[in-house]
Parts: C-alpha cells; structure tokens; sequence
C-alpha cells in the first residue's frame, strides 16, 4: 500500500443500462449518428457546388449508359471507359471540398468520444497490468508501484529489458476512482485508473512529450520531461456494442449509422451528393 488516493464517486452515465433497461452505449452511438449524418449533409449542401455535381453524376450514368448501349463496338466502349473515369475524378474533386470542412472537427470528436466508448472501466475482482516504460533500461530495479487502499498486486514485479518497461499484475476489491503512484529515481508520478462499469472518461497511458501522440490516445497532463519514466499504462478492455443483433466497435458503427443517416437526410432535403 502507498499514498495514492481513491474516490468512489460515479460517472453521471454511471450505468451500462438506463433506468428503462435501454442500452445506453448503443442509444449514445445512434444519437450522435443522426446528428452527425444530418450536420454533414447540411454541410456538404452549402459548400458544395450543386449544380456541378449535378451536371457531372449525368455525364457519369450517360457513359456508363453508352457501355450498355453499344458493347459491341470497341471504339465506343474504350472512349467510354476514359471518360468513365475522367468524369469519376471530377465527381470526386468536387466532392472532395466540403470534407476538408468536416475533417478536422470530426477527428476530434471522435477522439473524445473514443475516451468514453472505446473501453470499459476494469472490473472489480478482474485482473489488469500496469505497465511502465523508462527510457534506460538499466533503471528497472529502481522502479516500485504506490497503490492506494482498494487495489492490491497478485504478482511480483515484471520486468522486460527488450522494452524497457516494468509489469504489475494488479486487481481491484471494490469500484472506484483511484491514482496509483509509480516511483523511479526519487520522483513520483501518477495515473488514473477506473474500477466500475458505465460510461467513464478513461486515459488508458500518461506519456511524456509525444504531443500529438497525446491528442490521440491520452486523456492526462504530460508526464514531465525531465524523468525517468516515458509512461504508465493500464490495460483497459475493449468495449463492444451490441446492436442489432451484432457485436460492435463503436467507431465502425458509428460509420454505418451516420452514412446511412446521411443518406437519409440527403434524400429528404433533395442535396446532390
């Protein structure tokens, strides 16, 4: 036991299941879905040269009209295959244009939404690893994991030369927030980890520098430069989504719904896509 500290205070999504025993993952997913494929349509309507698209989707079904039309002829069949595809990439030019609006703000919501869908709080009585990489791997003996009351290790202290990391085998008696402490070379630094089930924010690594690295797969302050450890790392499992009778990452059905959303929305607002 060490000095890290522990919380028992729930997420306000603290519950898989709502009150009215609906999936609340899934109806997340949906929500956003919608709203997504209905913001994106609306987006590619007025940034998008309609007309153009338009006059372009003709020229596409008139060359692949004249494939049918006369597949005997070679001649006419080659023309038609060149300007099949010259036609495909002017479509797609000027379909092209209104991503660029999307793209940024899409990879960032999804991003974080990832913090909460992409894995599941540890389990209490469920084993997990914590992991720690320093950058000398001579130092791993000088490594030693703080765990606060409520988390307990099942195993000694693995090490990894190869990877330079140190392993902890650790589990959980009771939900809760907690921060575990790892010490290396006098300095103490800390990592959240969630015990539960529900919806929570997780971080599943603490990294030091690796800005961008950081955008994408960490939801903690940067471990400071000037340290052994180069990060702490806990093993959170995969979440999938049951949904129509399938098990899902959240990220590809949150692709399937929105499309499908965005066709949907494009047929009743009349926008050519």
């Amino acid at each position: 036991m060490g000095s890290g500290t522990s919380s028992s205070v729930a997420s306000p999504l603290s519950a898989p299941r709502g009150s009215l025993g609906v999936n609340v993952p899934a109806a997340i997913v949906v929500g956003i879905s919608l709203v997504i494929g209905l913001l994106m349509v609306v987006v590619f309507r007025y940034t998008s040269d309609q007309k153009a698209i338009h006059v372009a989707k003709d020229r596409l079904k008139a060359h692949l009209l004249a494939l049918r039309l006369f597949q005997d002829q070679i001649p006419v069949v080659l023309r038609s295959y060149v300007r099949i595809v010259l036609a495909t990439g002017r479509y797609l030019r000027l379909a092209f244009k209104p991503l660029l609006f999307v793209i940024v703000p899409l990879t960032f919501l999804i991003v974080q939404l990832d913090r909460y869908l992409g894995s599941m709080p540890v389990a209490a009585g469920q084993p997990f690893l914590v992991k720690v990489r320093l950058d000398n791997p001579n130092t791993l003996n000088e490594a030693s994991l703080q765990l606060p009351d409520g988390l307990l290790t099942t195993a000694s202290a693995v090490h990894v030369p190869s990877e330079s990391e140190v392993v902890w085998r650790v589990v959980a008696e009771k939900p809760g927030e907690y921060k575990v402490n790892v010490q290396s070379a006098d300095q103490t630094f800390s990592k959240r980890v969630v015990v539960g089930a529900g919806l929570s924010r997780l971080s599943p690594v603490r990294l030091r520098g690796k800005f961008w690295e950081r955008i994408f797969v960490s939801g903690e302050p940067a471990l400071p430069k000037n340290n052994p450890i180069e990060s702490i790392d806990v093993q959170y499992p995969a979440r999938n989504i049951a949904f129509a009778g399938f098990e899902w990452n959240w990220i590809w059905l949150f692709f399937v719904l929105s499309l499908a959303a965005g066709f949907l929305f494009k047929s009743i607002l009349g926008i050519e896509i």
